[in-house]
């Protein structure tokens, strides 16, 4: 490993990558905050367009808004790339392992690509959660409300309130009063209510995603497993699509090989070929 870490072209590639990855990121992350604000909020009655979206985003958040997420989209997809060529290049080094002409089918690649797809949105759906709901952020009215009984409540009973929300104490006790009359499953209501931290500041429903958007909120009120909401249908998308990259490229990739071959006698091998 510190071989590699010296390794002067190791270090200019991964250089080049992450600066293509910042640049790239860049220059398109305002048209993704608009595909995603479209799709997020129109309905069926109400159809959002792009005007509509950025100048909403303008009065809210500015023109800057159309940036929110930003850092973390380019954190999370320098990560994932990574991830996904190093665990391709692991897989199809063991594939190669013992071939003197280092020959790899396509085949081989499709699977070594849907291993390393899987292991990059693994990596990769945290700051894509984080990244969504800043977008949501920068188009939405953010509401700060005043808290000052939080700070006179003993801390047990408000660790999981989010920050700038306090213990309306008369609505916790009508929501047990109300519950009381019910079978619970847990015997101790008041502890389970705890678990729902707007159930004790008297709005009685969730807080908005735009309160609820940075790492520290998201994993203190939906727990570590929420920075994977939805993982399954991005794991499959991007293993997938790991699969026809990497299995499209090494077809490709020998179809040329095998193009400019033609007329050798006698026709090189695949490691004297990668060489012409």
């Amino acid at each position: 490993m510190e071989a590699l870490m010296n390794n002067k072209i190791f270090a200019a590639h991964a250089t080049a990558s992450a600066a293509s990855v910042a640049v790239g990121t860049a220059a398109t992350y305002p048209l993704d905050t608009l595909k995603v604000l479209i799709q997020v909020g129109s309905t069926a009655k109400k159809p959002l367009t792009a005007a509509d979206v950025l100048n909403r985003v303008r009065v809210l958040s500015g023109y800057s808004g159309l940036y929110n997420g930003v850092g973390w989209l380019t954190l999370g997809s320098t990560l994932g790339l990574g991830v996904r060529f190093g665990v391709y290049e692991i897989l199809t080094a063991f594939y190669k392992d013992g071939r003197g002409d280092g020959y790899l089918s396509a085949s081989e690649a499709l699977i070594a690509g849907l291993v390393s797809g899987t292991v990059e949105s693994i990596i990769s759906s945290p700051f894509e959660i984080v990244k969504l709901r800043a977008q949501v952020a920068s188009a939405s009215h953010v509401k700060v409300s005043p808290s000052i009984a939080e700070k006179s409540v003993a801390r047990p009973l408000v660790s999981r309130l989010l920050p700038r929300y306090s213990l309306d104490g008369m609505a916790m006790n009508n929501s047990v009063g109300l519950l009381s009359t019910l079978t619970p499953r847990n015997a101790n209501i008041s502890d389970a209510l705890k678990e729902y931290p707007w159930m004790m500041t008297g709005s009685g429903r969730p807080p908005p995603v735009s309160n609820v958007r940075t790492p520290s909120d998201i994993i203190s009120l939906e727990g570590w497993t929420a920075l994977w909401r939805g993982y399954r249908a991005g794991l499959v998308r991007d293993s997938v699509f790991g699969g026809i990259f990497f299995s499209t490229w090494q077809f490709l990739h020998q179809a040329m090989l095998d193009w400019k071959a033609v007329g050798m006698d006698p026709i090189p091998s695949t490691e004297h070929a990668n060489m012409v």
